[in-house]
């Protein structure tokens, strides 16, 4: 009992439940909006510590010489 067109119209079914979940999207609230907010500083912050190390580094090799 394989019918091309029983076939065709589960696959759309099947399309049309996908494409439904994806707008079920809910909107992000604001808690996790501070959560991005919070994930960028902490990541500005480890680059901004990672260059002052780098600085340091330079300062230590050139006090060596």
């Amino acid at each position: 009992m394989n019918n091309p067109s029983r076939h065709a119209v589960m696959m759309a079914l099947a399309a049309a439940l996908l494409g439904a979940l994806a707008g079920c999207q809910k909107k992000e609230g604001p808690a996790e909006r501070a959560g991005k907010v919070v994930d960028q500083v902490v990541e500005k912050t480890g680059q901004q510590i990672e260059k002052a190390g780098e600085k340091i580094q330079d300062v230590a090799k050139d006090a060596k010489k």
